[in-house]
């Protein structure tokens, strides 16, 4: 199948890209990579009047830094992740997820600002983005530049905080020291499809920040504080029955399998952090 017609606009910075978003007279969409709306738009599941294409708007493609953190523009693409062409605030887990992130010519189009708009929930960025305390900026006509926490930012499966008229614009990673563990472990049933389950952990001893998300879910990440707290005071690498009594005490309504999915994988992401520490 072919996508219905639609009008194409390109926008030269984000003010023109808000604009058009603000019009009231059809649907509008926002189209970067386009890895997950362009299958949408021939499957016809999605009939967008118009796309206001943002692949290279130069504010969304810039990236700039401070002490604090470093700032990917929304159209920066996994590819560039992966290949080391950004600045990495992660100690080397963006960049391993990056690589991980379905096939070459996938990532070579795909950017981090879309996955985490599309909020698929087995989507790598957002389990990541979520796991490093990322704040996503938003912007829209008429109104003040707003910031979300990613951890707030997801509300569901394909469900975000983003408002009609409203485009991120970059998402800000806070700068972890030499001194961060991470793991990042995740099961397919092969190579660059859908994770059945995602584990990310992130601890900094030096910001005393320990969390781990797990993502592939039926929604939103899931973030367990209270493991993520015991596992960094004491480095003890938990047992299949704690994790499972833990997802139960979190997501009661979780099916036995996907229970068992998270468990290992949350196991097997703990020891490859430990043993690359």
């Amino acid at each position: 199948m072919k996508p219905v017609a639609f009008e194409l606009c390109i926008s030269a910075d984000i003010a023109s890209a808000a604009g058009i978003l603000s019009q009231n007279d059809g649907d509008t969409k926002i189209i970067a990579g386009g890895q997950s709306l362009g299958p949408m738009l021939n499957l016809r599941l999605a009939r967008p009047d118009r796309l206001v294409d943002v692949a290279q708007t130069p504010a969304l493609r810039k990236i700039t830094q401070t002490q604090a953190f470093v700032a990917f523009g929304a159209a920066t693409r996994h590819a560039e992740i992966e290949d080391g062409k950004t600045p990495d605030p992660s100690c080397g887990m963006m960049p391993y997820v990056a690589s991980g992130i379905a096939y070459r010519a996938i990532r070579n189009k795909g950017t981090l600002g879309g996955s985490l708009c599309h909020a698929d929930p087995a989507a790598d960025w957002v389990t990541a983005m979520t796991a490093l305390n990322a704040t996503l900026i938003i912007t829209s006509v008429g109104k003040d530049t707003r910031k979300t926490p990613m951890v707030e930012f997801m509300q569901g499966a394909y469900r975000t905080t983003l408002e009609p008229g409203e485009i991120l614009t970059s998402v800000l990673v806070p700068k972890y020291s030499d001194k961060t563990v991470w793991g990042y472990y995740k099961i397919c049933r092969k190579v660059g499809e859908f994770a059945d389950a995602i584990v990310a952990w992130v601890a900094d001893p030096t910001k005393q920040y320990s969390r781990i998300v797990l993502g592939a879910g039926s929604g939103a990440p899931l973030v367990l504080n209270h493991l993520a707290k015991e596992l960094a005071q004491t480095g003890n690498i938990p047992t299949l029955d704690i994790i499972k009594a833990e997802l139960k005490l979190h997501s009661p309504d979780l099916d036995q399998v996907k229970n068992h999915l998270f468990a290992i994988a949350l196991q097997r992401c703990v020891k490859g952090a430990l043993a690359n520490e």
